[in-house]
Order: C-alpha cells, then structure tokens, then sequence
C-alpha cells in the first residue's frame, strides 16, 4: 500500500488526502510533527518538509506540484481530477497554483503557523505565543478569497468549470485547516459556504472531519455538514 507522510492540518497534505481518496487510491498514513522534524524525513526529502508520497519503499516523491501532477499521470483511469481540453486544464491548474501560492502564504500558513506551529516550537527555534498581526493580517485576506470562490461558482459549476477537479481540492484544503479553527465568517459568503458544504459532503471529505490536533479541540461546527 502507498504511503503519504503527512501533517494533520497542512494544507497540502490534506489536498493528497483527498485527491488519494477522489482517485480511489487507499493510502497509509504516517504522521509528521513540522516543530519536530524526524531524521527519515531529510532523508526522503532534503527539504524537510511534508508531504512525502511513497508509492513504494524505495521511491519517495515530494513536492506538492509534483506528486499531484504523478497522480494524475498514474491514478487517472478512474476519475481525472485536471480534466477537460487543454485551456481547461490549464484553469484547472491556474486555480490550484492560485490557492496553493497565493491563498497559503496570505492566509493558511500564518493561521497554522500562528495557531498551531508557533505553540509547540522550543522557544529558542521561535515559538511562543501567536503573533496575532499576522492572524488579523490573514483574517482579512480571507475575506478577498471568499468573494473569489463565490465569483467562480456565481459562473460555474465547480471553481474551474462543469467538473470537480484539482483547484476544488487544493481550495477546501486549504479553507479546511483554517475553518480548523472556527475562523472562517461563513454567514457573510453564502455562496462560498453552499460550495464548501458540496465539499465537506464528498466521502473523500470525511477523514478530514475527523482529524485532531493534540490539545487543540476544533471549532463546533468543523465537522457538522450543515453548518
């Protein structure tokens, strides 16, 4: 069986997650602590970082671009997740690299690194308490993403077009992580929220909904599907 190491809440773990289980693919999961790295992880991927695939033993895969684009070389047979011509698969990945750039570094990563990351670092490697600039910062930025989501599906089906695909997949990760957290003002964006609750419905959905962070309860309606 394949192996992804993994980290509960980073949001590009959870995009494998779930593209593992739209494909059908059954998956091992091995957990990765970001403040505290292992010496295998280096080993696998000189960069430190999750997520790693390993399709086998002897062959890991890492880099979030890169694994998607393995699977869906691979793992399409069933269910392609960059599907259509090509001007529509390269919406497909425009939106993908949109959430996993551009929607990561304004908003999922300074939410998880403050929230989660920063709590359980030493102090010496620069934990502590969260910076909450950086959340306020994000909070805000989120706000941008939500009027995007809701512009998509005003025009479309699925956030690139008639079918599900990646960029669904990469956007309700990352929303995901955040929504962790009880942070995402669903009210004021009823057609992003009636989106993320197609999403949340989906069965690839559902492991998600039941993660846990150690000493970190998520937010009351994290797993409730009518939120």
């Amino acid at each position: 069986m394949p192996s992804l190491i993994h980290f509960t809440l980073d949001p590009f773990s959870r995009r494998l997650r779930l593209s593992l289980a739209e494909y059908g693919v059954p998956v091992e999961l091995i957990d990765e602590e970001p403040w505290g790295p292992s010496p295998d992880i280096f080993e696998l991927n000189p960069a430190g970082t999750v997520p790693v695939y390993l399709e086998d033993a002897s062959t890991p895969l890492c880099g979030i671009e890169a694994i998607g684009e393995y699977l869906e070389e691979t793992k399409s047979s069933r269910v392609a997740l960059i599907p259509g011509d090509v001007f529509e698969r390269a919406e497909v990945r425009r939106l993908t690299g949109w959430f996993d750039s551009k929607f990561y570094a304004e908003v999922s990563e300074p939410v998880v690194t403050e929230k989660v990351i920063r709590r359980f670092l030493r102090r010496d490697k620069g934990g502590g308490g969260p910076d909450t600039s950086r959340v306020r910062q994000a909070m805000t930025r989120l706000r941008d993403h939500l009027d995007y989501i809701a512009h998509l599906t005003d025009h479309r089906a699925w956030l690139a077009g008639d079918e599900l695909s990646l960029a669904d997949l990469a956007a309700a990760a990352h929303i995901s992580a955040v929504d962790y957290f009880g942070d995402v003002p669903w009210t004021d964006y009823p057609a992003a929220k009636s989106w993320y609750q197609r999403m949340k419905s989906r069965p690839s959905f559902r492991p998600l909904l039941a993660d846990t962070v150690r000493g970190m309860a998520p937010g009351p309606h994290y797993a409730d599907l009518d939120f």
